[in-house]
């Protein structure tokens, strides 16, 4: 495995183990090669490549950039290396990395820890795989190339977060399970920051605040639940916050009323309505970017059409 390591969560930077990699400041370079490292186990067709990164291009003006920016990095990455050894791997029309020579990169790691614990509820994780999503969990210094928006990048950007999220609901539940309330209530407080109208999530924390012998600070989250609702949704909490609210308040709550499972891929009939809404707005962002790619892809394939009915 080579030794050059890439963190993609938060500004881009790289190093070669110990100091700040030179020659990759231009930021063309740094998105070809954080597609690149994103989609580290699919092979890339040079003209979809060149498509999407040179859009605003003419389709020979985005594959001569396209071709400047592969010398770059190869010249940066692998100087003089064997082929075995290089990490930008070219054949004929198509780019990809080289699965023996992959360098480190954080977002491989943090998905990596994700399909560790798929499937499995957080109150259900061994310790193993638990440490692993709290190894995980601490790569994700920011959002994916902080400062960048280009279509791609959201899409991913979205997908991600999606997946700190779950992640970080897995672990609360594990904190829980595990009487680690402090723990817990950190990590349901950053699955918060980030998203403020996560109803469930407000459960979970008035939960642990009480489970800890903290009720006032509970009674207290149940308010900024309130508030964050109303704010980012124009709606009132559900029955059940309300409901938990009372028996916090009454001092009623059972310790057999377990932490909830957040957070899911997908909707289902237990959802709530700020739930509800919250994924349709995610969906509806991500929509408009597969759109957008995909009318990308079509614009460079029929262009490429017409190119070689030209030469025919």
């Amino acid at each position: 495995m080579s030794k050059l390591q890439f963190r993609l969560f938060g500004k881009f930077a790289a190093s070669d183990g110990h100091n700040t990699l030179k020659g990759l400041e231009a930021a063309k370079d740094q998105e070809l090669l954080s597609y690149l490292l994103i989609h580290r186990n699919q092979h890339h067709s040079r003209e979809t490549l060149a498509g999407l990164l040179w859009s605003e291009n003419s389709t020979e003006r985005s594959k001569k950039y396209l071709r400047q920016a592969i010398w770059h990095l190869q010249s940066v990455l692998e100087p003089g290396s064997a082929s075995h050894e290089k990490i930008v791997v070219v054949e004929h029309d198509w780019l990809r990395l080289n699965a023996e020579n992959r360098p480190w990169c954080d977002v491989a790691e943090f998905e990596e820890a994700f399909v560790r614990a798929e499937g499995l509820p957080g109150n259900q994780l061994d310790e193993e795989v638990a440490s692993s999503l709290k190894q995980a969990v601490t790569l994700y210094r920011d959002d994916l190339l902080a400062g960048w928006y280009q279509d791609w990048i959201l899409f991913e950007r979205e997908r991600l977060q999606n997946k700190y999220l779950i992640m970080l609901d897995k672990l609360l539940r594990y904190s829980n399970e595990h009487r680690e309330y402090e723990a817990g209530q950190s990590y349901a407080q950053t699955i918060l920051r980030h998203d403020p109208a996560q109803e469930r999530t407000h459960r979970q924390l008035m939960k642990l605040y009480y489970a800890a012998g903290d009720r006032t600070t509970a009674l207290r989250q149940y308010d900024r639940c309130v508030t964050s609702l109303r704010e980012e949704l124009g709606v009132a909490p559900e029955r059940r916050t309300t409901s938990l609210y009372e028996k916090i308040k009454a001092g009623q709550v059972s310790s057999s009323e377990s932490i909830e499972s957040g957070l899911s891929p997908g909707l289902d009939e237990a959802s709530s309505q700020p739930d509800v809404v919250r994924h349709l707005k995610v969906l509806h962002k991500l929509l408009g970017a597969v759109q957008r790619r995909i009318q990308r892809d079509i614009t460079a394939f029929e262009a490429s059409k017409s190119k070689r009915k030209v030469v025919d």
